[in-house]
């Protein structure tokens, strides 16, 4: 349920473009959407993720810019700046603090050695570096139609294959971490 309600912002992105043909019109009703998402989460979830928090400031900025100077591009440039965000995030996590930031987030039901730890977290590096480049590629090479298409299905695709991959390898390497919480007799 989460996934699908992480996706709804780009999905409804999608259907606008589609219907309207106009980046700016699905730009400006990505904006509210992905407030709206972020606080439907919170209101179930009583948390935010700092990455959907950091995504909904950066669709707010440049989608703002997008609408404010009638220009697409910014839009455009939204995923690559995210994903370069993420990466710098992940990188720096190896010299800040204990542990790599991939290990803060699933340290809890995932055991794997630290080698380990710290060779996934250098996967999501360069996930997110790829994700980066390859959003710009297909801005400036391909139309702005192929871009949005992309952001839909080429994106969702190359995720969902980085984490299927991903959860092969940590089933190769990694042992699940059983819960402490025993039910009461």
């Amino acid at each position: 349920m989460k996934l699908l309600l992480d996706f709804l912002p780009i999905v409804i992105f999608f259907a606008v473009y589609q219907f309207t043909g106009d980046l700016i019109i699905a730009t400006t009703v990505l904006i509210p959407v992905t407030i709206v998402q972020v606080a439907v989460v919170y209101l179930v979830t009583r948390t935010v993720e700092k990455m959907a928090l950091a995504t909904m400031v950066l669709v707010v900025v440049f989608g703002g810019l997008t609408v404010l100077l009638n220009d697409g591009w910014f839009i455009m440039w939204k995923p690559t700046v995210v994903n370069m965000l993420f990466a710098s995030a992940f990188l720096a996590s190896h010299f800040i603090g204990e542990k790599p930031l991939v290990e803060r987030l699933l340290g809890h039901v995932i055991g794997l050695p630290q080698q380990r730890w710290i060779e996934l977290s250098y996967a999501w590096v360069a996930f997110f570096t790829f994700s980066a480049i390859l959003n710009l590629v297909i801005a400036y090479q391909f139309s702005e139609e192929f871009w949005v298409n992309f952001k839909l299905f080429g994106s969702f695709s190359i995720t969902l294959v980085f984490l299927i991959a991903q959860g092969f390898w940590i089933s190769r390497h990694g042992t699940e971490i059983e819960s402490t919480d025993q039910p009461e007799s």
